[in-house]
């Protein structure tokens, strides 16, 4: 079963969207104007009503709307995973586009739902002359139920750390933490964000499909009654390089924002969704294989990189059968350019090749 109401491309109050297995529900309705949606698990709520709509500078899509969906229809792909999770991913959920109009102005929200996973983003059509827009704020919400406890990582403050690098989405987790705890520097948390739904399962919430037309987003801290929302990078992050809220040619979509769910953890760790929802953009002109590694940083730290050390990671790389080293931070200086030439001959004596460190913060 697709849908219980919301068949055909009318103004439905309710839209209800079962996944093929028909374990996972997702109600999305319009609350006094504001669309909102729900999701329950084999009769369980793992998120309750949670709002839906963008602001931008041509519209805003979050209040005095109406909703019109319509009928649903099946996804189902196939395709290869050459050493993440499967090697053969099946791909299968019911997809419901629906419509958000305020006055002449509206938007599209796709959702599709599979066996364990959800996730929806948002379409922008060309309005008249108007070929581009930019989105100031994202309403996406997550509410989850009052029993919940998190498994997060702050977002840090910008600009601070080595070389003035963070957030480089390296900060700890904090395990099975009350929603009310704050966030360690008061910017929320990083994708993903794990929750744990009391008895009930776990809720995995992130984003896929980020690209060069859109940023990564991340989500704020809770407020009083559970409400996580999606936030956009802070102004300061990249030195202040760039602008804080996405510009995006019309047409255009949203990335993907995902919800995994599950009674156990089992369908968190297993879930393919990242790469569900997307294509490839392009065909690269050589075939980059994702492989194994040593990296002396993450054991012997700094000190470790230098041409003896690395060396005796190559060799263990090779030993283990492993394709590649990764040479982390001050390489440049504590090997030098001309040594390094020299060493990535020797891994390559050795079949191992060389990934080496550098950072993208700004300019």
């Amino acid at each position: 079963m697709f849908l219980l109401m919301g068949m055909s491309a009318v103004q439905a109050e309710d839209v209800t969207i079962y996944s093929p297995d028909s374990l996972m529900q997702v109600t999305v309705r319009e609350n006094g104007g504001t669309p909102v949606y729900s999701i329950s698990y084999n009769g369980k709520q793992m998120l309750e009503d949670s709002p839906l709509g963008l602001t931008t500078n041509v519209a805003d899509f979050t209040k005095g709307l109406t909703l019109k969906a319509a009928p649903a229809t099946r996804i189902e792909d196939c395709y290869s995973l050459r050493n993440i999770k499967t090697s053969h991913a099946h791909y299968v959920a019911n997809e419901v586009k629906l419509t958000l109009s305020a006055g002449r102005r509206r938007i599209g929200v796709e959702f599709r739902v599979g066996n364990n996973d959800v996730a929806f983003r948002y379409t922008l059509p060309v309005w008249g002359e108007t070929r581009a827009c930019v989105v100031t704020d994202e309403a996406s919400g997550f509410n989850l139920p009052d029993k919940t406890t998190t498994f997060l990582t702050p977002q840090s403050d910008a600009m601070i750390g080595w070389k003035r690098t963070k957030p480089s989405y390296e900060e700890v987790y904090k395990a099975d933490a009350p929603m009310s705890d704050r966030s360690q520097y008061g910017h929320g948390y990083t994708f993903p964000a794990l929750f744990h739904v009391g008895e009930d399962g776990w809720v995995l919430v992130s984003e896929t499909g980020v690209d060069s037309r859109y940023c990564a987003s991340r989500l704020s801290d809770a407020s009083a009654g559970g409400l996580y929302t999606i936030e956009y990078p802070m102004p300061e992050e990249n030195n202040g390089n760039g602008t804080s809220a996405p510009g995006i040619a019309l047409p255009g979509a949203t990335p993907w924002r995902t919800i995994t769910v599950g009674e156990t953890l089992k369908p968190i760790v297993e879930t393919t969704i990242p790469w569900d929802l997307v294509k490839p953009l392009y065909e690269t002109t050589r075939d980059y294989k994702y492989g194994r590694g040593t990296w002396s940083w993450i054991m012997w730290q700094d000190g470790s990189i230098n041409y003896d050390d690395q060396v005796r990671y190559i060799d263990l790389a090779a030993a283990m059968g492993y394709e590649y080293v990764l040479i982390d931070n001050w390489w440049d200086n504590n090997i030098g350019r001309t040594r390094m030439a020299d060493l990535i001959k020797y891994a390559h004596s050795k079949k191992v090749d060389v990934f080496l460190w550098y950072s993208s913060s700004g300019y």
